[in-house]
C-alpha cells in the first residue's frame, strides 16, 4: 500500500519560493538578470524544505548576488495561479558581502527603483513597489505575466 495521497484537483501542490527587495541607504535597489530566462527579478528562489523563511531569504540573496542582509519584513504574498508557486518577497537591507554573478545571475545590478521597475515584467514590479511601501503586506495573485485579481475582491 502506497503512503501517498491521490492526486485530484482538490489536492494542492504548491512550491514556496522567497525573495528579498534589498534596499540601499541610497535607495537602489539590487536586480538580478535571469540566467535562464534573461529576466530581471529581485533575487530569489525556492524555499528548501528545512529551512525558516527568513534563512530562505538570506541564502537565495547571497547565493545570487554575493551580498549578505538583514531581512526587516514581509512585504508581499504572491502566488503565480498558472504553476501553483507561492512567493514571499522581504523587504531587506544589505549588511556586507560584494557583487557577484552565480549559476543563475548573469548580472547583478543596484538600479533606482524607476530603472528596476522599467527593467522587470508586472508581475517582478510590483514585489518592488510594494517593498518601497510603508503598508502592510500585499496579496496578489498573477499568471506568470500580469497581475490577476483575487477571488472575491
Amino acid at each position: 500500500m502506497s503512503n501517498s495521497r491521490p492526486q485530484n484537483p482538490s489536492t494542492p501542490l504548491h512550491s514556496v519560493s522567497v525573495a528579498g527587495v534589498v534596499v540601499r541607504e541610497d535607495g537602489r535597489v539590487l536586480v538580478i538578470r535571469r540566467a535562464d530566462n534573461g529576466t530581471w527579478e529581485p533575487p530569489g528562489g525556492v524555499l528548501e524544505r528545512t529551512e525558516a523563511v527568513e534563512d530562505g531569504v538570506r541564502r537565495e540573496v547571497y547565493e545570487e548576488t554575493g551580498i549578505k542582509v538583514r531581512v526587516e519584513r514581509l512585504t508581499g504574498v504572491y502566488k503565480n495561479m498558472t504553476v501553483g508557486v507561492v512567493a514571499l518577497v522581504f523587504r531587506c537591507q544589505p549588511e556586507g558581502g560584494h557583487e557577484q554573478l552565480s549559476d543563475e545571475s548573469t548580472a547583478v545590478a543596484w538600479l533606482t527603483p524607476d530603472e528596476a521597475v522599467a527593467a522587470m515584467s508586472e508581475v517582478y514590479a510590483v514585489r518592488i513597489t510594494d517593498a518601497l511601501r510603508d503598508e502592510a503586506p500585499h496579496i496578489r495573485t498573477h499568471d506568470g505575466r500580469k497581475l490577476t485579481p483575487l477571488v472575491g475582491n
